[in-house]
């Protein structure tokens, strides 16, 4: 058995919505060559193996491929250790290091817009066009499609449509949102899916912070078979 955090990542100040996430804190509890499986199991956006909690070593995958740098993993993770551990400086993925920082309820994660996966920014004229899309855009694997909610105050409807990691619609999306607070140079707050907060603003150097909430809905014990293989689950 390997224990298994199940967080909601960019929720709103009631506690609604977020973006789940599974978190192995002890990573090594699931054999590296058998990750991917256990995260297609799993089928959050994205399941994260913590390599070393004090490092901040980290891998991210998605139901279907691995991805070197996403924001709402990255968020996670960097709560789940100041939960358990008292915090951490910075995270370690294979796209290199996010520094992080904690400020009351918002965790904040600064990662460079070339390290995240190659989304399409499809702008619609309002947000009611974002509102009303049944699917992705034809042909567009990675589409982050969004309107200004509200320019002058910074505010951004969005949504995200991942099907070559194989997320039909990802409820909240950081390292998008970091990317398009990149494009736009300035901070923005987005409100994604069903409506997930994400904030976020350039810190400088090239660099964006992306922040939000988390809420830890359960801890669980998922089976785990010889070499860390995925057991079917009960």
């Amino acid at each position: 058995m390997a224990e298994l955090h199940v967080l909601r990542v960019f929720n709103t100040a009631g506690g609604d919505h977020g973006n789940p996430l599974g978190v192995y804190l002890r990573g090594s509890s699931v054999s590296e060559p058998n990750r991917q499986a256990v995260a297609c199991e799993l089928g959050f956006s994205e399941t994260v193996f913590v390599d070393d909690a004090e490092r901040g070593d980290m891998r991210i995958f998605t139901p279907r491929v691995e991805l070197p740098f996403a924001g709402h993993p990255s968020v996670g993770t960097a709560w789940l250790l100041r939960e358990m551990l008292g915090g951490v400086a910075a995270l370690r993925p294979p796209a290199g290091m996010l520094w992080v920082r904690y400020e009351a309820e918002f965790t904040w994660v600064a990662a460079r817009p070339e390290w995240s996966p190659p989304f399409e920014y499809i702008e619609y004229a309002n947000a009611a066009e974002v509102d009303g899309l049944t699917a992705s855009p034809a042909r567009k694997g990675w589409a982050y499609c969004w309107a200004w909610e509200n320019e002058t105050e910074g505010r951004v409807r969005a949504r995200s449509f991942v099907a070559e990691a194989g997320i039909p619609e990802d409820e909240a999306t950081g390292s998008a949102a970091l990317t398009l607070c990149a494009q736009l140079g300035r901070p923005i707050k987005v409100k994604q899916g069903r409506g997930s907060e994400i904030v976020a603003r350039p810190v400088g150097d090239g660099y964006v912070e992306i922040g939000g909430r988390v809420i830890l809905d359960e801890v669980r014990q998922y089976p785990v078979g010889m070499a860390g293989r995925p057991s079917r689950m009960r």
